[in-house]
């Protein structure tokens, strides 16, 4: 077969000029809008097909990731929460050695469109802001996980909050707000972006926020294992850095900021 090798935004790929591969994917909500910005010129400059499913990086739901691996789905990538994808890594479920961090991701808090945004600027303020709530959302994933399990503890008033919180499976917490179903949602900042109807407060504080790096892997028994490790470097390539940030995210590779 004859083989291209061209430059794509400073990155070096090489792509079959003929019968280039379908590259089965499946990634987690907080790196979907940036992905979706960013693979359309890789699939133009290789010639690649990529089609696309969607999942979280845990929870129970049918669609969730370890549950589509689970289940023997036919994929090449995962894209998911770096704790998860070791998890798989170990099951393996993944290829060891595939793993490639893309992305470092932030929580923060979104409110109804037009609705009054709480202070939650230090600990004391988002510790009010929750104890004042009405009703609380938070996914079934890394985030979720996070504010049931760890935060309410950490801040002392997991006891008021949890009996009035409600945790979203197979939709958006912004959906969720923005139907005035609770009066506040935390989630990663990339997944209430792109939610219309509502309004997005900010970041945790320093103090007590949890970035989470969202990482992708090769599946164990991809078909098409070259143009999965082709598609995940150029996800972590320099000419992914604007879509990134555009997203409210960090490149991984990029300095740490407070």
């Amino acid at each position: 077969m004859r083989i291209v090798t061209l430059i794509l935004a400073g990155l070096l790929l090489v792509a079959p000029a003929v019968g280039a591969d379908e590259i089965k994917v499946v990634t987690s909500g907080a790196f979907t809008a940036a992905y979706l910005e960013i693979t359309p010129a890789f699939e133009r400059a290789t010639h690649h097909t990529i089609t696309t499913v969607y999942g979280a990086s845990m929870g129970s739901t049918p669609t969730s990731i370890p549950n589509r691996l689970e289940r023997g789905e036919p994929l090449d990538v995962v894209i998911l929460a770096d704790t998860a994808l070791d998890a798989l890594i170990r099951a393996g479920k993944v290829m060891p050695g595939s793993r490639v961090d893309l992305v470092r991701s932030r929580i923060g808090m979104a409110v109804r469109k037009g609705a009054p945004k709480p202070d939650i600027r230090t600990v004391a303020a988002l510790t009010r802001t929750l104890l004042q709530a009405k009703s609380v959302a938070f996914s079934d994933s890394a985030s979720g996980v996070y504010i049931s399990s760890e935060l309410l503890q950490r801040l002392g008033i997991a006891d008021r909050i949890l009996p009035r919180s409600t945790r979203v499976q197979s939709e958006p917490v912004g959906a969720v707000v923005a139907r005035g179903d609770a009066e506040i949602g935390f989630q990663q900042i990339s997944e209430l972006l792109p939610e219309k109807g509502i309004d997005v407060v900010g970041p945790l504080p320093a103090e007590v926020q949890k970035i989470t790096v969202f990482s992708a892997g090769i599946v164990a028994g991809a078909k098409a294992p070259e143009a999965a490790r082709a598609l995940i470097a150029y996800l972590a390539s320099p000419a992914a850095a604007a879509a990134i940030t555009k997203a409210g995210l960090e490149p991984a590779n990029a300095q740490l900021t407070k």
